[in-house]
C-alpha cells in the first residue's frame, strides 16, 4: 500500500515541474521495482506520467513562430535573433522524460503481468520514446539515441551524436512496435494504434520531405521511401474507419470542433484534456480576446492562402492586392470566417456582433480558433487536439503529392473530405495549374498539385502548431524574414469594418484628443506603418528588419555547457562552440 502512494505522488511530480534533468532523477531503489511492476494497474499508473510530455497550450502558441501569426514582441527565432544557451535546460538538451520512460522498459515484463497487457504497455513506452526523440529530431537533428537508462557513471553519457538515419529508424522501430502492440480501443485522451500510426505518417512525412529538399545533409536518396512509409501509414488509418472527418452546418462545424467542451472522438484522435474533473485550464480565450497577451494578429500571406467559395484563388480577383478587410474576407472558404473575426461575427453563445479588436490583434485578423464562450475568459477548458484525423488526411495526401501519386481517387479520400466538410468545391487534378501567389511562396517546389495541398495544409491546420516545422522541412525558412503583413487601408482615416453604418476604427499617425467615444484607433507613430506611406498594408514592426541564415538556421544550436562537459558532442554547423 506504501509503495502505490509513493508512486502516485512519484507521477504527480513527474508530470509537473519537478522534473529536472536525467541526471537528477529518482533512484532506481524509491521504486522498488520487485514490489511495484507486478500488475497491470502498475504499469498504467506509471504509463500515465508520460503524457505529461505532450504538447498543451504551446499547441497554438507554436504558430507565434511562424508566418501565420504577427505579435507584438516578435519570436526570436521569427526575427533571426536565436541565442546559443549555455545550460541543457534553455537549450531543450533535456533527457529526464527518457530516462523515465526506458526505466520503465527495463522493468515492465513480470510474467505474473498477462502478456497483452505487457505489450500494451511496452507499445505506449515506445511510443512516448518516439515522440521524445522527434522533438529532439526536429530541433537538433543529430543526438544521442539512448534505449536504456543511465547511471550517473554510465560511458555513454559522453557519446557522440548518433547518425539522423540511424534516429529516424530507431523512431520507426519504436513506432511499429507500438502500432503492433497497442490496444485499438478510441479513447481521444489515451493513445492506442491509429495514434501510434497516425504519428508514424507525421515522422516519416517530416523526414521524407526534410531529406528531399535538404540535400546539403545527404541523405536525400532516401526521401521516396519514407514517404511511402507515410503513405502507408496513414492508409492504415484511413482504412480502419475508425476516425472520419465531423460533419455539419458548414459555416460553424469548424468552428465548433475546437470550442467544444468534449474531444469529438471521431474525429480527434489523441487530445490534452481541460477541465474541472482534470483540475486543468488553459489560457486560449484570454490569448485571443485580452489586449495583454501578446496581441497576438494573423498575417496576410495565411488569410490570402484561403480560396474564394466558388474554388477560385483570391489573387486572380480583380483588385485583389488593395481590398480593403471587409471585401477581401467576403465569399471566401468558409473556414475564413471560422478563423478570424469577419462582419457579422459573435462570441459563441452570444447576440452582439463583434469587429476585429486591433488592440488585441495589431493586423487586423483576429483569430477565433478555439475561442469558447465568455464564461471561460479567465481560464478555458475546452481540449486540445494534438492529433487530429485532419491532419493524417493531409498526411497521406502530401505525400503522396510528393510521390507523384495523387490521383483524383486518392484525393477525393483525403484532402476533399476537408473541402466537403465546409461546402468547398474539391480539388481537381486534372489540368491544375500553379497559382502564382503560391509560387511567390515556395521556391524549392512549382509541382502545382504540392503546392495545392500545402495551401490546404496551411488552412485547415492553421494556429495548430504544424507552420513552422512545415517551413523547416520544406526549406523555406526565408519567409520568416519576410515583412508580415496586415490590412489594406487605402488611406488613412475612418472605416466601417462590417458596413452596419457605424464607424469602427480610425488609422492615425497619433491618437487626437478629444477621442470619439466607441471608436478604435490605430496609432501608427511611433513604430507602426502602411506600407505605402499614407495607404498600404499594416506594417506592425516597421523598424524590425528580421533575418533567416539559410546556413544554420534549419536546426537550433546545442548548449555549450554540453559541448564542455561532452568533448565528443559536435555543434551544428555555423553556430558557436564557445
Amino acid at each position: 500500500m506504501h509503495i502505490r502512494i509513493f508512486f502516485l505522488l512519484l507521477a504527480v511530480c513527474l508530470a509537473s515541474a519537478c522534473q529536472k534533468d536525467f541526471l537528477e532523477r529518482y533512484p532506481q531503489s524509491d521504486i522498488s521495482p520487485q514490489l511495484f511492476f507486478n500488475t497491470e494497474k502498475d504499469l498504467e499508473l506509471y504509463t500515465n506520467s508520460f503524457y505529461a510530455s505532450l504538447p498543451g497550450e504551446t499547441i497554438f502558441t507554436a504558430d507565434f513562430s511562424s508566418d501565420n501569426v504577427n505579435v507584438s514582441a516578435i519570436d526570436e527565432v521569427v526575427a533571426g535573433r536565436r541565442r546559443v544557451f549555455t545550460d541543457a535546460a534553455s537549450a531543450g538538451w533535456t533527457w529526464t522524460a527518457l530516462y523515465n520512460i526506458n526505466y520503465f522498459l527495463e522493468q515492465y515484463d513480470k510474467p505474473a503481468i498477462p502478456a497483452e497487457a505487457r505489450n500494451h504497455y511496452a507499445g505506449v513506452a515506445r511510443f512516448f520514446r518516439a515522440w521524445f526523440y522527434f522533438d529532439k529530431l526536429k530541433r537538433f537533428g543529430d543526438v544521442p539515441w539512448y534505449s536504456k537508462s543511465l547511471t550517473a557513471n554510465s560511458e555513454d553519457l559522453y557519446k557522440a551524436r548518433d547518425p539522423r538515419s540511424l534516429i529516424v529508424d530507431s523512431i520507426k522501430a519504436d513506432l511499429d512496435f507500438a502500432a503492433a502492440n497497442l490496444r485499438t480501443a478510441k479513447t481521444p485522451a489515451r493513445i492506442n494504434k491509429w495514434t501510434a500510426l497516425s504519428f508514424k505518417s507525421t515522422v516519416c512525412l517530416f523526414e521524407g520531405t526534410f531529406r528531399k529538399y535538404h540535400p546539403e545533409f545527404g541523405l536525400g536518396t532516401s526521401a521516396n521511401a519514407l514517404l511511402q512509409e507515410a503513405a502507408d501509414a496513414a492508409d492504415a488509418v484511413i482504412k480502419s474507419n475508425q476516425y472520419k472527418i465531423a460533419t455539419g452546418d458548414a459555416a460553424t462545424v469548424y468552428l465548433n470542433l475546437f470550442s467544444a467542451q468534449t474531444p469529438n472522438a471521431n474525429e480527434f484522435i489523441l487530445s490534452r484534456l481541460y477541465g474541472l474533473s482534470v483540475n486543468k485550464s488553459h489560457p486560449l480565450n484570454q490569448i485571443f480576446t485580452s489586449p495583454t497577451r501578446g496581441n497576438p494578429g494573423l498575417t496576410k500571406a495565411l488569410i490570402e492562402s484561403y480560396l474564394m467559395k466558388d474554388g477560385t484563388r483570391f489573387s486572380a480577383a480583380p483588385g485583389a492586392a488593395t481590398m480593403p478587410f471587409w471585401q477581401e474576407v467576403a465569399n471566401r472558404d468558409p473556414r475564413l470566417a471560422q478563423t478570424i473575426r469577419t462582419p457579422g461575427y459573435t462570441r459563441i453563445g452570444q447576440a452582439t456582433k463583434l469587429v476585429p479588436d486591433y488592440a488585441n490583434a495589431f493586423t487586423g485578423y483576429q483569430n477565433i480558433k478555439f475561442v469558447s464562450t465568455p464564461d471561460q475568459d479567465a481560464a478555458a477548458y475546452t481540449p486540445l487536439p494534438v492529433i487530429r484525423y485532419a491532419e493524417t488526411l493531409l498526411n497521406y495526401a502530401e505525400a503522396m503529392a510528393e510521390l507523384n501519386k495523387l490521383s483524383q481517387a486518392e484525393a477525393d479520400r483525403s484532402i476533399n473530405q476537408l473541402r466537403a466538410r465546409v461546402g468547398m468545391p474539391k480539388l481537381t487534378i486534372a489540368g491544375l495549374t500553379a497559382d502564382p501567389f503560391l509560387l511567390s511562396q515556395y521556391t524549392h517546389t512549382t509541382d502545382p498539385v504540392v503546392l495545392e495541398v500545402r495551401r490546404e495544409r496551411r488552412i485547415e491546420l492553421a494556429m495548430e502548431g504544424f507552420r513552422y516545422n512545415d517551413l523547416m522541412r520544406w526549406k523555406e525558412g526565408h519567409l520568416l524574414a519576410e515583412v508580415f503583413y496586415g490590412a489594406y487601408y487605402p488611406a488613412k482615416g475612418t472605416y466601417d469594418l462590417d458596413g452596419d453604418g457605424k464607424m469602427d476604427i480610425a488609422v492615425v499617425d497619433t491618437k487626437p484628443s478629444p477621442a470619439t467615444p466607441g471608436l478604435q484607433y490605430f496609432v501608427l507613430l511611433p513604430d507602426k506603418a502602411l506600407s505605402e506611406g499614407d495607404k498600404g498594408r499594416i506594417v506592425v514592426h516597421a523598424k524590425v528588419t528580421k533575418t533567416f541564415d539559410e546556413n544554420k538556421d534549419y536546426l537550433y544550436p546545442l548548449p555549450l555547457s554540453e559541448l564542455m562537459l561532452n568533448p565528443q558532442l559536435e555543434q551544428n554547423n555555423n553556430w558557436p562552440k564557445q
